[in-house]
């Protein structure tokens, strides 16, 4: 029988330069896509799939995005005042319990391992799961929950997975996959960036996790990997090597790359379409620009 996993860390201590110069004065993890930040979009998934206890790794800078979380009673008596309990539903459901929420701070970038083991006393010894707020999944069933549901079957490491371009391979940790059940892929072994031609598959490492409190040992030894830093997948592929099983879950769902420009500004469409609200007049805009682009050719 596997442990309950009822804590997610997130690791938000990035600088967000892609996005600058926005992220000048505001965590590119609180940007709005449509009208909710980035970060909510990941509570809620994590939510959805039984978490409990909300660990976020930052850095120097990010105190609004501890405000967000925050009680605002000011707004919260002057929507009470007016009767727009719609919108105080609303600012209620970004509220997080006293004690539910921790922030441990990463003093150096070092890599994402060194991230995820800046958190390593919060975790224990106990299973948790990580979500990158870059990687956006729209599914009906939140893509962290149907992880929890696989891996209730398997225990183990896993890691969510999807095929990406020949091209484009050379930029994600990449599984050697040994078996496949389904949605579930055995794992012999990752390699994170791999030179292109050396890639063991086109299946991609995605940002959600569900680890074992092994990985964090792994990650105990500093070690270097691409780029310099201290890589999760590396860690994570010890795990093999020791002996201990890993997965891959092809999850079901869209992914948008929220950590580019283009990805981020591809999910604000999507997920406008699909606001009944804003569907129709977000349509008929996109639909002139297109007919405007045809008629200039």
């Amino acid at each position: 029988m596997t442990n309950k996993v009822t804590k997610a860390i997130f690791p938000v201590a990035g600088l967000g330069t892609r996005f600058l110069p926005a992220t000048k004065s505001i965590p590119k993890e609180i940007m709005t896509l449509v009208d909710r930040p980035l970060i909510q979009y990941a509570i809620d998934e994590a939510r959805a799939a039984g978490i409990e206890e909300f660990i976020f790794v930052t850095s120097r800078g990010k105190g609004s995005l501890e405000d967000y979380f925050d009680r605002a009673p000011t707004l919260e008596e002057d929507l009470k005042a007016k009767n727009k309990d719609k919108l105080l539903d609303v600012l209620n459901g970004t509220n997080m319990e006293s004690g539910a929420i921790a922030y441990i701070r990463q003093h150096q970038a070092l890599g994402l391992g060194h991230a995820i083991w800046c958190a390593r006393r919060l975790i224990g010894d106990e299973p948790f799961a990580v979500i990158l707020t870059d990687d956006l999944i729209a599914s009906e069933t939140p893509c962290l929950q149907q992880m929890v549901e696989a891996y209730e079957q398997t225990g183990g490491s896993m890691v969510a997975a999807m095929e990406v371009p020949a091209d484009k391979v050379s930029a994600y940790g990449v599984l050697d996959v040994e078996s496949e059940d389904g949605r579930i892929l055995k794992v012999k072994g990752m390699v994170e960036k791999p030179a292109a031609g050396t890639e063991p598959s086109n299946l991609a490492v995605i940002g959600r996790y569900i680890l074992t409190p092994d990985v964090l040992r792994n990650l105990e030894n500093f070690k270097k990997g691409a780029g310099g830093e201290i890589q999760l997948t590396d860690a994570i592929a010890d795990e093999i090597a020791q002996g201990r099983d890993v997965y891959g879950f092809c999850f079901e769902g869209e992914r948008f790359d929220c950590g580019s420009k283009a990805g981020y500004l591809q999910a604000t469409v999507s997920f406008g379409l699909e606001r009944e609200e804003l569907r129709d007049e977000l349509m008929a805009h996109l639909e002139q620009i297109v007919a405007m682009k045809r008629a200039a050719e």
